[in-house]
C-alpha cells in the first residue's frame, strides 16, 4: 500500500475512534446532565405544590377544587411532570389532567399508569423520575417518564453528531489536501535518489519542500553535487596517475632498450644508467605518495594522536631539510610568539611529513629566505611558512592544493595535496596566498589543546 494511503487510512480510523468516543462521552453527560436538571426542577415545583396544597388545606378548600399551577418554570423545564396526590391510605385522589395552564405553566401532560402497583414498578425499572412529598392531603408524588429526557437528549445527540460529521468531512478533505502536499515532495524525491543510485549526479535537482523534508532534500542535493566533484576528482586523478607513471616508464623503456641494442655507447650507457635510476626513484615516490593520499582517504585508524609542540616539530624539520637549504643557500628565519604555549593534538610523524612537503616547496622556490612564524591567533595554533620568490599564479593559486597540480619546478604534485589531507585529518585547515612583498605564504591553522587539570 502507498504512503499517502497508509496515511490517510491511518488518519481515518483514528477520526473514527475519537469520534466514537467522543459520542458516547457526551451521551452519558447529557442524559446524566438533563436527569439532574429535571430533578432540581421537579423539587421546585413539588415545593411550590407543597406550598399551594398547605394554604388550601389551611382555608378549607376541597382538593378537587384547587388548581395545580405554577408559575416560572416553562422556560426552565426539561420534559414533562406529572402529579398523582394520595390520601394517607395510599388512594389516589387527585392526578393531574392535560389543561392549557398547566402545560403552559410546567405543570405537564403525563398521565400516570393505572394503578400505584404498576407505578411503583415501573420507577424501580427506572422508567420515570419521581420526586415524592409529604403534604397535607396525604402524599404528593412528581413523576417524569425517563424516555422524554431520552428523547429530548437523543435529538440533541443526534444534532452533534451532525456537526461532528460535516467536521470529520472536512478534516479528512484537508488531511487528504495536506498529505498529498507532503508525499508529492517525496515522491520526487524518490526519483533523484534513483539517479543518485544510477549514478548520474549530475542530472539530480533540488525538490522543492519546506520543513525537515526540505532540509533532507537540500541534502540530498548537496550529497549528490559533492559526489559528482569526488567522482570527477577520481576521473581526473586515474588520468593524471596513469600520465605520471607513464612518463619514466617510456624514459626507463627506452632507455633500457637503447642499452641492449647497442645504440647507447661509452658514456652515454652511463648517462643512460643514471636516467633509469632517476625516473625509477621518481616513479617510486609517486607510487608511494599516492599509496600514502589513499591511507589518508580511506584508513581511520592510520592516525596516532597525541600532544605536539610546534615549536619542536618545526625545529626538526629544519634539521632534516638543512642539506636542502645549505645546497641552496637559503636562510631559514623562525619567530614564535613570547611565552605561548603552542601545542596541539595531532598525529606527529603524520604533521612531521607535512610540514617537510612544505617547507620543501618553499625551498624550491625561494630565491634567499624562508620565514616561519608560529603563535596564538583567535585562539587557534597558526604556523606560516612563506618565501621570497616569485610567488603562486593567480590561475594556479585555487588549485594548489589539489592532485597533480604542479607549479613551477614542482616534482610530483602530490606534496601539497598530501600536507593538506593530513593536517585536516589532524583537526587543522591550510590555506595558500602570496605576500605583498612577493612570494608565496602557506598557513596552517589548529585549535590549541589544553591538558585536563587534575583536581
Amino acid at each position: 500500500m502507498k504512503l499517502v494511503h497508509q496515511i490517510n487510512l491511518a488518519f481515518a480510523l483514528s477520526l473514527i475512534l475519537v469520534l466514537s468516543v467522543t459520542a458516547v462521552v457526551i451521551h452519558y453527560v447529557l442524559l446524566d446532565h438533563f436527569i439532574g436538571t429535571q430533578r432540581k426542577d421537579m423539587q421546585s415545583i413539588g415545593a411550590a405544590l407543597t406550598a399551594k396544597l398547605e394554604t388550601a388545606a389551611a382555608q378549607s378548600i376541597p382538593i378537587e377544587s384547587e388548581p395545580l399551577t405554577v408559575s416560572g418554570f416553562a422556560s426552565a423545564q426539561v420534559a414533562e411532570v406529572g402529579v398523582i396526590i394520595q390520601d394517607s391510605q395510599g388512594n389516589i385522589v387527585r392526578s393531574t389532567p392535560v389543561t392549557p395552564t398547566a402545560q403552559y405553566m410546567g405543570i405537564a401532560a403525563v398521565r400516570p399508569p393505572d394503578s400505584i402497583a404498576s407505578f411503583k414498578s415501573s420507577s424501580v425499572d427506572g422508567q420515570f423520575l419521581t420526586e415524592v412529598t409529604a403534604v397535607p392531603q396525604g402524599t404528593m408524588t412528581l413523576i417524569t417518564p425517563v424516555s422524554k429526557i431520552k428523547a429530548i437528549e437523543q435529538a440533541l445527540l443526534g444534532r452533534l453528531m451532525l456537526v461532528f460529521g460535516a467536521g470529520a468531512v472536512v478534516m479528512v478533505i484537508l488531511s487528504l489536501f495536506i498529505t498529498k502536499r507532503l508525499i508529492k515532495p517525496l515522491m520526487h524525491l524518490r526519483e533523484e535518489l534513483k539517479k543518485v543510485k544510477e549514478r548520474q549526479f549530475s542530472e539530480v535537482r533540488r525538490v522543492s519542500a519546506s520543513g525537515e523534508l526540505g532540509a533532507v532534500a537540500e541534502s540530498v542535493y548537496e550529497m549528490a553535487g559533492e559526489l559528482e566533484r569526488y567522482n570527477h576528482v577520481q576521473k581526473q586523478f586515474f588520468q593524471n596517475a596513469s600520465h605520471e607513471l607513464k612518463s619514466p616508464l617510456m624514459s626507463i623503456s627506452g632507455y633500457a632498450e637503447g642499452i641492449r641494442d647497442g645504440i647507447f655507447e661509452g658514456e652515454d650507457i652511463r648517462k643512460g644508467l643514471d636516467i633509469i635510476m632517476s625516473e625509477s626513484g621518481r616513479m617510486r615516490n609517486i607510487v608511494t605518495e599516492m599509496t600514502l593520499l589513499a591511507k589518508l582517504d580511506s584508513e581511520d585508524d592510520i592516525f596516532k594522536a597525541a600532544e605536539v609542540n610546534m615549536k619542536e616539530l618545526v625545529e626538526e624539520t629544519i634539521e632534516r631539510i638543512n642539506p636542502v637549504l645549505v645546497k641552496k643557500g637559503l636562510f631559514v628565519h623562525l619567530s614564535y610568539g613570547d611565552n605561548e604555549s603552542l601545542t596541539v593534538y595531532a598525529d606527529r610523524d603524520k604533521l612531521l611529513q607535512a610540514l617537510l612537503n612544505i617547507v620543501s616547496n618553499g625551498a624550491r622556490h625561494a630565491s634567499k629566505h624562508i620565514y616561519i612564524q608560529a603563535g596564538l591567533q583567535k585562539g587557534r595554533v597558526v604556523l606560516t611558512v612563506s618565501d621570497d620568490g616569485e610567488g603562486i599564479s593567480e590561475e594556479l593559486l585555487p588549485y594548489l592544493f589539489h592532485r597533480f597540480v604542479r607549479g613551477k619546478n614542482g616534482e610530483t604534485g602530490l606534496g601539497l595535496a598530501i600536507a593538506r589531507a593530513i593536517v585536516e585529518r589532524c583537526g587543522g585547515l591550510i590555506t595558500a596566498g602570496n605576500r605583498q612583498e612577493g612570494g608565496a605564504v602557506i598557513s596552517l591553522g589548529f585549535p590549541v589543546h589544553r591538558k585536563a587539570s587534575i583536581a
